[in-house]
């Protein structure tokens, strides 16, 4: 645009200085300054139309940078959440490991060999609780004869689900 400007400058100072005394180069010189003047118009219109683009994206890089602050505060409290509830997990599993321990030194070696066995074959759970008749490892119901049996037999006696083969633990709400 200022290349077009000093070049229609120029040319008008030619013009007005009297330098060009041929009609035909005086036509020539004017009509040239009036393409100019158009060329500049029209360079003018781009430069505001890329101008206006420019303050569009401006505001949409302004407005993106907003929501990525915003997302990256969101993804630092997640996280910190995270690492508080896996700090959580860390601690109660210390905690249940200690407990392990300390009951499983009063369960008796083959016992405890038989519910590590069946807590590898199970998925995790080698005991389960016997509940209102039901066995909750399974949720399948005992049968009377099998009922019959868990009524009668001794309290120490290790007792397992006929469904799942998992130990059963006999506690109040057993429904014996």
């Amino acid at each position: 645009m200022d290349q077009v400007r000093q070049r229609a400058a120029r040319d008008q100072k030619r013009l007005d200085s009297g330098a060009v005394t041929s009609p035909k180069d005086l036509e020539n010189l004017q009509h040239e300054i009036a393409s100019l003047a158009k060329r500049q118009g029209n360079l003018e219109d781009i430069v505001l139309e890329v101008m206006e683009r420019r303050e569009s994206v401006q505001e949409r890089i302004a407005e993106l940078t907003e929501r990525v602050e915003s997302l990256q505060s969101k993804i630092g409290d997640a996280t910190s959440r995270r690492d508080a509830a896996a700090e959580g997990i860390d601690t109660e599993i210390a905690t249940a490991t200690k407990e392990r321990e300390v009951i499983s030194g009063a369960v008796p070696a083959d016992l405890l060999k038989l519910y590590d066995k069946l807590r590898q074959q199970q998925g995790g759970v080698g005991a389960a609780r016997l509940y209102q008749r039901s066995c909750d490892g399974c949720r399948q119901e005992l049968a009377i004869t099998e009922l019959n049996e868990v009524r009668s037999a001794a309290p120490d006696t290790v007792l397992r689900c006929e469904n799942c083969r998992r130990i059963l633990v006999r506690t109040p709400e057993s429904g014996l």
